[in-house]
């Protein structure tokens, strides 16, 4: 498969895991395990693209590959012709129990597989532009005058959001005055109107006034905001939004109150989805074991606990991938080993050397040095291999293929002993590092920026 990916998206991929980063795009490439999810994706997808709805719990601990998932499957669904948005849900920019955030998060990501985000202005744009077709193709004519052609789409825009209008005929209200203001040549009002059907605070009032609208988005609205923006995408040709709520055990660490109010704006949320609200959105939530299963997360509120109920007794192998909650088992060595030789593979492919310069990585990079690699930086991280992925792909790619591809000479088993600098970790990783069961053998005048070499039996150059 290698060898049919095109030159741009090999260095795409390439250049994001020698910064240490998740690619943008590629992650086909690299998803190792997750085969056994893709016949369920793509019923979902498939659900949610013919106007259904459909809501995932995805579960793992820190670094089993969550968020690795849900770009993933973003990159399924934009194939699948819907629209994508990743919302991280925190304490203070995202709380869960104000909707009106998350809102306003979602259209701040909101992406397609055309248009990074923001893709708002985007899709309005090209809705308001499906609807003049449509007026035009039911009367040619009336884009001879001007304003009935208006009229006409107003009347247009009002057949479209009747069942949003019900419960938020604001949404409406802006899409008619950001149409009036571009009409106008008021670019200024246009983009503060937009802003405002955005969910931003503080707009300008005068241009809240000229389209009809007052006020901010609050909790309630946001629902129906959501509502409106759904039904937006599908008749600009979107066939639906994939929104992913990332991290969502952090509801665990805040205010008891807040944390109430959160749980239940989620048991709200899925309820609206399984009812039938939202035709078109895919809902994925993330979180960590203690959150489902814990006091101070889903178990608090029952109701909520009892829609995520899934039975994890059995083999994980067994796992349901239909299940309403699907559990991430992370990485093993042996599955760490198999993506590193997905990534050399790739490495390989796109090379500019000869075969014998291919050969020579293939030969010196070969599995059982793989092997090495992936429990060296494990054994770095006090032996948690799911806390490995990131750092052992950014080591793979720039410190040894790259070496190997250039230097002739350059041997990783003799040449490259691992090194790891304290600068380079996330916290993730560098509480693994810092754990009890690891001893940190480190110079007395070490910095924290010097580099750490920690266990020398565990160099690469070692027997």
């Amino acid at each position: 498969m290698s060898a049919d990916v095109s030159a741009a998206r090999r260095r795409d991929v390439l250049d994001a895991l020698r910064r240490g980063a998740v690619p943008a795009a590629g992650l086909d490439l690299l998803a190792v395990g997750l085969d056994r999810f893709e016949r369920a994706a793509a019923d979902d997808l498939a659900a949610v693209a013919a106007g259904g709805s459909v809501f995932k719990a995805i579960r793992g601990e820190y670094g089993s590959g969550k968020t690795f998932f849900t770009r993933w499957l973003a990159e399924r669904a934009k194939k699948a012709g819907l629209a994508t948005a990743e919302v991280q849900i925190s304490e203070n920019e995202t709380p869960l129990h104000r909707l009106e955030t998350v809102y306003r998060r979602l259209t701040e990501r909101l992406t397609t597989a055309t248009f990074p985000p923001s893709a708002l202005r985007q899709v309005v744009d090209g809705w308001f532009y499906a609807l003049e077709e449509d007026v035009l193709a039911a009367d040619e004519a009336t884009g001879d005058d001007p304003v009935a052609f208006d009229a006409a789409v107003g009347e247009l825009v009002d057949r479209r959001l009747a069942d949003v209008g019900r419960t938020a005929p604001a949404f409406a209200a802006a899409l008619r005055g950001y149409r009036s203001a571009l009409t106008g040549g008021d670019e200024a009002s246009a983009a503060a109107v937009l802003a405002w059907l955005g969910g931003q605070p503080h707009v300008a009032a005068s241009a809240r006034r000229a389209a009809g609208v007052r006020g901010d988005l609050d909790h309630f609205g946001a629902l129906g905001f959501l509502q409106g923006l759904l039904v937006v995408l599908r008749d600009s040709g979107f066939r639906g939004l994939l929104l992913v709520l990332d991290e969502v055990e952090t509801l665990q660490r805040v205010r008891s109150d807040a944390r109430d109010k959160a749980l239940n704006a989620l048991r709200q949320l899925i309820d609206e989805v399984h009812g039938g609200r939202f035709p078109g959105l895919f809902l994925v939530i993330t979180g960590t074991p203690a959150f489902y299963e814990g006091a101070q997360g889903v178990p608090r509120l029952a109701p909520l606990a009892q829609r995520l109920a899934t039975d994890f007794t059995a083999n994980p192998r067994f796992d349901n991938p239909r299940a309403v909650q699907l559990r991430l088992a992370g990485f093993t060595e042996a599955s760490l080993v198999e993506l590193g030789g997905r990534v050399r593979d790739l490495y390989v492919a796109g090379s500019a050397g000869d075969a014998a310069g291919r050969e020579r990585i293939e030969r010196l990079v070969d599995d059982g040095y793989l092997g090495e690699l992936a429990a060296a930086v494990a054994g770095r991280l006090g032996g948690k291999v799911g806390v490995a992925p990131r750092l052992f792909l950014k080591k793979l790619v720039g410190d040894v293929l790259d070496r190997v591809d250039q230097f002739d000479d350059f041997d990783p088993r003799r040449d490259y002993p691992l090194m790891i600098a304290a600068a380079e970790l996330t916290d993730l990783e560098r509480n693994a590092a810092r754990a009890d069961d690891i001893d940190l053998e480190l110079d007395d005048d070490l910095e924290l920026d010097d580099d750490l070499e920690l266990d020398d039996d565990l160099d690469l150059d070692q027997p």
